[in-house]
């Protein structure tokens, strides 16, 4: 994807919108005369209820029933909405949910690729995201999507990739944020890669910042890597009995050792969302450690890699999708989560400490 240039706001045709709540009973009667039968079964068989889902649907001529229908979904606290399906007048629907998405101030509008073809996308507007890296097996969602952003921005569209266990996600990031560098090629973010960079940077099982950053330093040399961390401590071990949190915690002290050897500073200070900012108009990466809570409904820590913005929100990579809530790689790809979103999410546990590993631009080629 070409980085997103200002343009002019386009001017579409006023369409009369119906928004309701979406449930098992919802206007099945509606959806059923707009043909597509299988369609709506999809929309039943997962609970997506966490994501707020909703049916945007454009009233008929004679006002009683519908010419068509989306259903709509978003994670919480993020710009974004998804349609997972439209049925009836395909046109008109999507027309519908982006003229919805303009009305709430949001940042775009995607669309999983069940049964949008790329002709029919691309006449709406739409802009074909590039399909997942990840193992086949491991994605979860459709084969294609497609997004159409709705503000202006400089954002470029690195690969996907989901990670393949439930503790991989800070190597993750890492290999994405250097593959949207060019510091890697994209047949070489595979599996074997990303266990091999988490076996480096792990304090059993979850990747804590300083070792993240180590890690990272020590697999490409040429790129310049700081820690941010505004605690001094061990960290992310609250949960484990005393036991398991001492020789955890060796560990971290270790890599902090590491990172002293190796030249990876570690930043004491806050990392402001303004940084993050400036860190991408320097086309550099920031790995950034989140809670879940907001956009799944757990508080569990997560790396997500921030490499685009536009205003008023920061365009994150997440590789995790949660397939049992309708969640799929179409909206952990090109997530734009508001600021402030943001910097409440990277507020983590009840300390409220923040970690981030920032990757610079390369300053020569590695090996």
């Amino acid at each position: 994807m070409q980085p997103q240039q200002p343009q002019q706001e386009q001017r579409e045709t006023p369409v009369k919108i119906v928004v309701v709540p979406f449930d098992p009973d919802t206007s099945a009667t509606q959806l059923r005369r707009l043909g597509r039968h299988e369609v709506p079964e999809r929309w039943h068989r997962v609970d997506r209820s966490v994501h707020a889902p909703h049916i945007v649907a454009v009233p008929g001529d004679d006002g009683a029933d519908w010419a068509a229908a989306a259903l709509v979904t978003a994670r919480p606290h993020t710009a974004y909405l998804k349609i997972v399906d439209a049925v009836g007048d395909v046109s008109a629907a999507v027309q519908a949910v982006v003229a919805h998405a303009r009305g709430r101030g949001l940042a775009q509008v995607k669309w999983e690729g069940w049964t949008a073809s790329p002709e029919v996308a691309a006449a709406n507007g739409f802009t074909p995201l590039r399909p997942p890296l990840t193992p086949a097996g491991n994605a979860e969602g459709p084969e294609a999507g497609y997004v159409r952003w709705l503000r202006d921005g400089l954002v470029t569209e690195p690969p996907y990739y989901g990670q393949t266990t439930h503790f991989t996600c800070g190597a993750v990031t890492a290999l994405l944020a250097q593959t949207h560098a060019g510091v890697l090629p994209h047949d070489a973010l595979d599996r074997q890669a990303e266990l091999t960079l988490w076996r480096d940077a792990t304090n059993f099982p979850a990747c804590e910042p300083v070792g993240l950053g180590v890690a990272v330093r020590r697999a490409w040399p040429s790129s310049p890597v700081t820690v941010h961390l505004d605690v001094d401590g061990p960290v992310l071990l609250d949960h484990y009995p005393d036991n398991e949190q001492e020789w955890r915690a060796l560990l971290q002290r270790t890599s902090r050792t590491g990172a002293g050897h190796i030249g990876v500073p570690i930043d004491s200070r806050r990392l402001s969302l303004t940084s993050i900012r400036s860190a991408i108009d320097r086309h550099e990466h920031v790995l950034l450690l989140v809670s879940l809570a907001g956009m799944q409904g757990f508080d569990v820590p997560h790396w997500v890699l921030c490499h685009g913005a536009v205003p008023g929100a920061i365009v994150v990579e997440d590789p995790w999708a949660s397939a049992a809530t309708g969640d799929t790689w179409v909206d952990a790809h090109l997530l734009p989560v508001p600021d402030s979103s943001l910097d409440t999410m990277s507020a983590i546990s009840a300390d409220g400490f923040r970690g981030a590993v920032a990757i610079g631009r390369p300053q020569q080629r590695d090996a």
